[in-house]
């Protein structure tokens, strides 16, 4: 059984896919003032320590703290880390909480993050045990990729079991499906299950960039189920664009803001596949510029976030389009 449809009326966000958004969301609705509007309230991810800029621990916690403190902080999601990271991570978190925040007379508070199992679920059970139990850390979040093995629906129905069964209470769970053939299967048992579903949507070679027409086909296939979903990698810039060095055509974060709008109206796939092919950063801005209170809600339950590894290039973006607005 899959989810019904949104309706015409604001939804509030479920608690395991969009509570945290959703609570940026209540600081903005009043009107824009300087800092995150609630179009981009936790919309980036913080995938510092992912390709292409791998960054390592020391660095990558430290520069999170940054953010978590910063006027632009609204925009940034949680930590993600990779199970491999976490020895990392968590020998870096405990080294600031021995030596204390300076100036203050306790350890900074714990970090927000979300553990990526790529290997799926045969490493998920001791990723959540490295996880748990780190003062420095609070584990907000799983994401597990699907399987190799069997039909896209039985990988993803795996996961959703896995998950489910090896979650911790309050903690969310994403489900990485498979490209390709039998997405809509896929996509069905998702939605069967309590958690949000992710798409890759780039990578270090041009086949990892799914075509416009095959990430409407997502886009769409998420909304009239009524899952949300967030994607990752490949999403460097505001708008769909060439890489000059590479020659890789990049999907736009704003692209998709938009084609999930258009999606939530009612547009079908090949107009979402527009959406998501226009280049023109201006046409773009003005259009999510222009989407009331109700339109911004549908969108950001339906398209929750993206892994970013750097939460400097879309703060850039975003302020050069005159989106968000600097805070002095």
């Amino acid at each position: 059984m899959t989810r019904p449809t949104q309706d015409t009326d604001a939804q509030a966000p479920g608690p395991t896919s969009d509570q945290p958004v959703a609570a940026l969301w209540l600081q903005h609705l009043h009107g824009q003032a300087p800092g995150i509007p609630p179009l981009f309230a936790g919309l980036c991810d913080d995938a510092a320590m992912f390709p292409p800029g791998n960054a390592p621990a020391v660095e990558a916690v430290s520069a999170h703290r940054g953010h978590r403190t910063a006027w632009y902080r609204d925009l940034v999601g949680p930590f993600l880390a990779g199970a491999k990271h976490l020895p990392a991570v968590i020998d870096e978190v405990r080294a600031l909480h021995a030596a204390g925040p300076l100036g203050m007379d306790g350890p900074p508070d714990p970090i927000s993050v979300v553990v990526v199992v790529p290997e799926g679920s045969a490493a998920l059970r001791d990723a959540l045990r490295v996880a748990t139990g780190e003062p420095g850390l609070e584990l907000v979040g799983v994401e597990l990729a699907s399987r190799s093995e069997g039909t896209s629906a039985e990988a993803a129905r795996a996961a959703a079991e896995a998950l489910a069964g090896e979650l911790p209470e309050q903690v969310a769970g994403v489900i990485e499906v498979r490209r390709g053939y039998g997405l809509g299967e896929a996509l069905d048992a998702v939605a069967d299950s309590p958690f949000r579903a992710k798409l890759r949507t780039g990578g270090t070679v041009a086949e990892a960039f799914p075509t416009e027409e095959e990430l409407a086909g997502f886009i769409v296939g998420c909304v009239v189920r009524g899952l949300p979903f967030k994607c990752t990698a490949g999403l460097h810039g505001a708008v769909r664009h060439t890489d000059p060095a590479t020659g890789f055509e990049h999907h736009g974060f704003l692209n998709i803001l938009m084609a999930t709008h258009t999606a939530c109206q009612g547009g079908d796939v090949a107009e979402v596949a527009a959406v998501l092919a226009e280049r023109s950063a201006p046409r773009l801005a003005e259009a999510l510029r222009g989407l009331d209170r109700d339109a911004v809600i549908r969108a950001r339950a339906a398209f929750t976030g993206y892994g970013t590894c750097s939460i400097a290039e879309p703060l850039a973006d975003l302020v050069a389009l005159d989106l968000i607005l600097p805070r002095s």
